[in-house]
C-alpha cells in the first residue's frame, strides 16, 4: 500500500470537500466578467492575462462548476451561484450562438458585442453546451430544459450518424451552411457526448439520453477499440476506420493529440462505472465493468512514470511513452476512476493507486497557497509556464472528479 502518512485522507469527503472549496476560491472573486461571461485566462497567482477571447469549452466548463457547486454547497454558502449559472447560460446565447444555429468554437468579447475569431462548429463544444444546461437544470433553473433539449436536436441534426452510432466532428462555417460535416471523426466528441447524455439524463429522467449514452459508450469501447488493438483511439476518417497518422507530429494538441491518451483510457473507464450504475441491476452489459478495467490497468501499465511518478500524456501502439509531461486532467480523472473502480469491485489495489495518484498531485500538481491545480509540469514535475488555467481549463476536471468520488462513496 502506498504510504499516506504524511498527507490528507484523501478518501475523506471531508477532505473532498474541502479541496472543491480551496479550488473554487482561486475563480471565486475574479472569474465573472459583469458585462458577460466569465474570463478564461489565469496566471499563476490569478491574474487575468486576457480579458476579452471567450472559448466555447470554458463559457461552458464555468456553467457546470458554478452549477455543481451550488447543488453540493447550497446558497448559504455560495448565494450568488445560482445567478452565475444564469449570467453564463445568457453569454452562451448572447455572444457565442450564432445566427445560423449553433456556437462559435472563439470569440472576442469587448464588452458590448462578440466578433468571431473561430467559427468552427464543434460537436465536441455542443456535448459542452449540453452538458451546461442539464447541470443548470440540477440546479433549480428551469428555463434551462430549452436549452437542454434544443442543443439534443441540433446535435441528432448535425452530427449524428446512424449507420455508426457516432457522432461526426465538425463542420466550418460554411459547411454547416450548407448542412455537411467534415472528413475528420474523433472520439473525443464521443466521449464528452456520453457525459453529457448521462447529464441530461439525470436532469430529465429521459431516457433516450441514457440509451444514447449507452450507444455511444458501445460504440467506441467495443467496434471502435476492436479496431484499435482493443483500446481508444483518437482519430478516425469519414468511414471510423483508424487514422494511425492524424496529429502523429502533434503529440501535445490540446484536443486531438497523438497516441494513446492515458486520460482518456481512465476517463472512459469512469464513465463506464456511472453508466452501469445508472442501469437497471438486471440489464447491465457485462462489458461495462471488464472494460473500464482493462483500460484503467492499461493506462497505469504504460502511463505511470515511476522515477518521477504521475501519470503521463500518452503512449504510441507499442506502449512507449510518446508525450511524457504531466496534465492535471489526466492525473483528475484517474484518480475519479480508481475510486469507483475500487467502490464496485472492492478490490484495494484501485484505492492504492487512487492514494498514488492523489499524493503526487498533492506534492507536484496542486497549488497550495493560490489554490487549482497547475495545469503542466514536466516529465520530472518542473513548471512549464505560469500560465496555470488558460482557456479550456477552468479545473472542471479537477472538482469534477472530486465529484464523481463523492457520488461514489454515497454521499448525499
Amino acid at each position: 500500500m502506498t504510504d499516506t502518512s504524511a498527507h490528507p485522507d484523501f478518501r475523506s469527503p471531508d477532505f473532498l470537500l474541502g479541496h472543491i472549496r480551496h479550488t473554487l476560491a482561486f475563480y471565486d472573486a475574479r472569474c465573472v466578467d459583469p458585462s458577460g461571461g466569465f474570463f478564461h485566462f489565469y496566471k499563476d497567482d490569478g491574474t487575468v492575462y486576457d480579458h476579452r477571447t471567450r472559448h466555447l469549452v470554458s463559457s461552458t466548463r464555468f456553467v457546470f462548476n458554478h452549477a455543481m457547486a451550488w447543488r453540493r454547497f447550497g446558497a448559504a454558502v455560495y448565494p450568488d451561484y445560482q445567478q452565475r449559472v444564469r449570467h453564463g447560460l445568457a453569454f452562451l446565447q448572447q455572444a457565442h450562438a450564432q445566427p445560423q444555429g449553433g456556437y462559435a468554437w472563439q470569440i472576442d468579447w469587448d464588452g458590448r458585442r462578440a466578433t468571431v475569431q473561430d467559427g468552427t462548429h464543434h460537436c465536441y463544444g455542443l456535448a459542452f453546451v449540453l452538458l451546461a444546461h442539464a447541470h443548470a437544470v440540477m440546479a433549480g433553473v428551469d428555463e434551462a430544459r430549452a436549452g437542454l433539449e434544443a442543443t439534443f436536436e441540433l446535435m441528432e441534426q448535425r452530427f449524428w450518424e446512424p449507420a455508426h452510432g457516432l457522432y461526426a466532428d465538425e463542420a466550418t462555417p460554411q459547411q454547416w451552411q450548407d448542412g455537411q460535416v467534415g472528413p475528420y471523426r474523433g472520439q473525443n466528441a464521443n466521449m464528452h457526448g456520453c457525459e453529457a447524455m448521462i447529464a441530461a439524463y439525470d436532469a430529465t429522467r429521459d431516457a433516450k439520453y441514457l440509451q444514447r449514452a449507452l450507444t455511444l459508450a458501445e460504440s467506441i469501447t467495443q467496434r471502435q477499440a476492436a479496431l484499435a488493438d482493443g483500446l481508444v483511439w483518437e482519430h478516425y476518417r469519414a468511414d471510423w476506420s483508424v487514422d494511425w497518422d492524424y496529429n502523429r507530429d502533434d503529440k501535445s494538441n490540446i484536443f486531438r493529440p497523438w497516441g494513446y491518451q492515458v486520460g482518456h483510457l481512465t476517463e472512459w473507464a469512469k464513465l463506464l462505472m456511472q453508466l452501469e450504475r445508472h442501469l437497471p441491476v438486471n440489464h447491465r452489459p457485462a462489458w461495462l465493468l471488464s472494460t473500464a478495467q482493462r483500460f484503467f490497468d492499461t493506462a497505469m501499465r504504460h502511463g505511470w512514470d515511476a522515477q518521477n511518478g504521475g501519470l503521463v500524456y500518452g503512449f504510441a501502439p507499442g506502449g512507449e511513452v510518446c508525450d511524457a509531461d504531466k496534465y492535471f486532467w489526466v492525473q483528475a480523472e484517474s484518480f475519479g476512476a480508481a475510486a469507483l473502480l475500487a467502490v464496485r469491485t472492492g478490490d484495494e489495489a484501485y484505492w492504492d493507486w487512487y492514494d498514488r495518484i492523489w499524493a503526487y498531485s498533492w506534492a507536484h500538481m496542486i497549488d497550495h497557497r493560490h489554490g487549482a491545480w497547475y495545469r503542466i509540469r514536466t516529465p520530472d514535475n518542473r513548471a512549464c509556464s505560469d500560465e496555470k488555467s488558460p482557456a479550456g481549463k477552468t479545473d472542471y476536471h479537477t472538482m469534477g472528479a472530486c465529484y464523481d468520488v463523492l457520488r461514489g462513496l454515497g454521499v448525499p
